[in-house]
């Protein structure tokens, strides 16, 4: 996920879930490509940074791939809207051919109807990418969980869930534009964002 896209992605969405922070103890799945150079930050143990360089010779999707993004989903209509937007984005800027938007509970599509999606499009592999900024309990049982049972219903259609987006380093930049914006909205240098627009919920409060 390039800069561009992390920027849309927080200017459609600015709440995440808080999970319990993870032991030290922990140990990180191996799939998780994790920075190999020196870490750049004091307070992060190296194995805890995701990597942003070399990252040219990176497999990509293959034809006959689906993509599902999933959130956490909401009884909020317009937060569920909001992953659908995502996912139209992602689609165009990325031109996969397959890419569903999912909802982990409260709300439709689930896990298992955008997997069915998938494969009544032809995937043969089902890529499950969590949009969600930490690995907590959601993404380490509860998806792989209702992944696993969505995929019984269809033998011989593998499927992968991803890390979620983590300790990017291009995260940092998305912060920071997110709270430029907002110091610009409250002195009247710019308009709401579309997440705040229509809510008053920024501004400067004593």
């Amino acid at each position: 996920m390039d800069l561009l896209s992390l920027r849309s992605h927080l200017s459609l969405r600015s709440s995440t879930s808080t999970y319990p922070a993870r032991k030290p103890t922990t140990a990180v799945p191996e799939f998780v490509k994790l920075h190999e150079g020196p870490s750049k930050s004091k307070y992060l143990p190296q194995r805890y940074r995701m990597a942003t360089a070399n990252r040219e010779g990176l497999n990509g999707i293959e034809e006959g791939d689906g993509v599902i993004i999933v959130d956490h989903g909401s009884r909020r209509k317009e937060s569920n809207l909001m992953l659908n937007e995502f996912v139209a984005m992602f689609r165009e800027r990325n031109k996969y051919p397959i890419v569903e938007p999912a909802h982990m509970e409260l709300a439709e599509p689930s896990i298992k109807d955008a997997f069915s999606s998938c494969v009544q499009q032809g995937a043969q592999r089902v890529i499950v990418s969590p949009f969600f900024l930490s690995p907590g309990r959601h993404w380490n049982q509860d998806i792989p969980s209702l992944t696993a049972e969505a995929a019984k219903e269809h033998p011989g259609v593998s499927y992968v869930v991803t890390a979620p987006l983590g300790l990017h380093e291009l995260l940092v930049d998305v912060m920071n534009d997110r709270i430029k914006h907002c110091l610009s909205h409250i002195t009247g240098k710019a308009d709401e964002c579309s997440v705040c627009a229509g809510t008053g919920k920024c501004q400067l409060r004593q």
